[in-house]
């Protein structure tokens, strides 16, 4: 194996020759205490930068064995890794010449603790970082002596930087580990206390904006505080006996007046199906691992969704048990999303009445008075909401806060006040005594979802001569080979990172799992399989560092917003 030595040496005898000579570097050199790995080196210097990887065997990094013991201490070793080459890389980064040259960048993680393949580490404590860097030039020419002193100065200072464990803080490293070691410890008990979500004393629950998820500052942030008839204690392995709101399985409703902080928490305990860095706020906020928030989304495909159980016939004989349309309503959007939520084992949905279609939700008196049954197909959610709990087993936290109705149907009700819940379940079952609605329920026989079996060939993440083209812009947006994808509505992803991970896995999933005699939750299965078992590496043929973990839900969710897809019934 050649050293880092002979390789700025070799790109410094490039200087000035044209950008393809560049191409010689690749391969895999030895350096102090590490190996660098150049996979693929960019067209020029305006191209997407260079892949290189840097392989830190355990006894130059030295990690600590606590900080590998568990598959949870290690995710959250290297999300710390992560956090630290990325500053250490952001810090070393310059203008070295055109385009990228110089750019030294590792994916950027959010406030989420996720599995990336940008680093990881293993049982035994060694570590391998995956990144990008711009290979210096002026216009096409190479900069081979500012090759050299990015590759053999800037990328070992940032290596001793971050990567190494003599460099780190070890108590914010162990902070970290214990953190999210604790955040699982509390959610693996959600279930067996019959709750949905915890959401811990001194909490801080509030983002500085709707595109910052970063915690407002402490002194504008109100510490959560939990009502004391909902107030239940778990243990954490770390931090011991852990107090706050319990939020029973069920029917929760979330109700109170504009800007108290109703969808503040929601959000909240529909980003507690991941864990959070410390600092966070919300890293003893936990939600069962299949809490799924669903929405309205006007305009969405579906493709043959069972929405039955939900909308009867339409006008004109559509057939609702498989639905399929390319520009959904705000009620058959919805719709859509909570069965395709319950296809793949949702076991709590999480609603706002803010991004819900009303004509989904409720249907009053005067409503119910006005139009015949015969002439409405809609069941509404509030004739479902306790069906659903007791013959599925799926619970519901719901906003409100014009829907009064649904004081009928409520086994929990939370009332926010200057971000401070209350409990006031009794009040509410009093007032629905007091002032009865009057209205009828239109409930019926709960039917079995009709099971889906996609069409492998409606799916094709080709682009030219890529058999796999793959293009995230943002987590709500991508190119999936030529057909743009919005992911908008699908609110529990966090990272564009698993958007990209999301598109490789259901591309490599074509002609394997989803074979076109596999129902969706069995197909979906056998990759959220390889993704345990393998990593993100079983959905690429080769190293990259730009892909982050996924949930089922998400995953379903963004196959079922592809336009081109279609399915047959099982």
């Amino acid at each position: 194996m050649e050293t880092l030595v002979a390789l700025t040496d070799r790109v410094r005898r490039l200087d000035g020759q044209g950008y393809p000579a560049y191409r010689e570097v690749r391969g895999s050199y030895a350096a102090g205490g590490f190996r660098l790995v150049v996979d693929h080196v960019q067209g020029d210097p305006f191209a997407e930068a260079s892949r290189l990887r840097v392989i830190v065997p355990a006894d130059s990094a030295r990690l600590p064995e606590w900080a590998t013991l568990t598959e949870a201490r290690r995710v959250a070793a290297a999300d710390f890794l992560n956090r630290a080459f990325h500053e250490a890389l952001l810090d070393l980064s310059a203008e070295r010449g055109s385009g990228r040259s110089g750019e030294l960048r590792v994916l950027e993680p959010g406030q989420q603790v996720l599995e990336r393949s940008a680093l990881h580490v293993d049982g035994e404590g060694s570590v391998e970082a995956r990144f990008r860097v711009g290979l210096p030039a002026r216009g096409r020419t190479v900069l081979g002596h500012a090759a050299a002193d990015l590759l053999g100065h800037a990328l070992p200072e940032a290596v001793h930087r971050a990567l190494l464990y003599h460099s780190l803080d070890p108590a914010a490293l162990r902070r970290h580990v214990e953190v999210v070691e604790d955040a699982r410890a509390l959610r693996s008990q959600l279930k067996a206390r019959g709750l949905v979500a915890f959401v811990a004393d001194g909490s801080s629950l509030p983002r500085r904006s709707g595109v910052d998820d970063r915690p407002l500052s402490a002194d504008r942030a109100v510490p959560f505080r939990s009502p004391e008839s909902l107030r239940v204690v778990l243990e954490a392995p770390n931090a011991g006996d852990v107090a706050g709101m319990g939020i029973p399985a069920g029917v929760t409703l979330v109700v109170g007046g504009g800007f108290h902080g109703k969808s503040t928490l929601l959000q909240a305990i529909e980003r507690g199906v991941y864990d959070h860095v410390p600092g966070d706020g919300r890293e003893r906020v936990v939600s069962v691992p299949d809490a799924v928030k669903v929405r309205a989304e006007d305009g969405r495909a579906v493709a043959g969704s069972d929405i039955s159980n939900f909308v009867g016939a339409l006008p004109g004989g559509g057939d609702t048990r498989a639905f399929v349309t390319a520009n959904a309503s705000g009620s058959t959007s919805q719709a859509a999303a909570i069965v395709e939520a319950l296809e793949v084992g949702a076991s709590c949905l999480l609603l706002d009445e803010d991004t819900s279609a009303t004509n989904l939700l409720i249907r009053d008196a005067r409503m119910q008075a006005l139009v015949p049954d015969a002439l409405e197909p809609i069941t509404p959610f509030i004739d479902r909401a306790a069906q659903l709990h007791a013959e599925l087993g799926v619970s519901t936290v719901l906003v409100l806060g014009g829907s009064g109705d649904y004081l009928d149907v409520a086994d929990t009700v939370i009332a926010m006040r200057e971000f401070q819940p209350l409990e006031v379940t009794a009040a509410a079952r009093r007032i629905a005594l007091d002032l009865p609605t009057r209205r009828r329920p239109q409930l019926s026989a709960w039917r079995p979802i009709g099971a889906r079996v996609p069409v492998p060939e409606s799916m094709d993440p080709s682009r030219g001569p890529r058999a796999v083209s793959v293009k995230a812009f943002s987590e709500e947006r991508l190119l999936f080979g030529t057909e743009e994808v919005s992911l908008a509505a699908v609110e529990q992803i966090v990272e564009p990172a698993q958007v990209r991970g999301m598109a490789h896995a259901l591309a490599w999933s074509l002609g394997g799992a989803l074979d076109g005699r596999r129902t969706l939750p069995e197909a979906l299965a056998l990759v959220m399989q390889a993704l345990a078992e393998r990593g993100l590496d079983a959905f690429q043929g080769e190293p990259t560092g730009e892909l982050a973990a996924f949930r089922l839900h998400e995953l379903a969710a963004f196959m079922g917003r592809l336009r081109s897809l279609r399915v047959r019934r099982a």
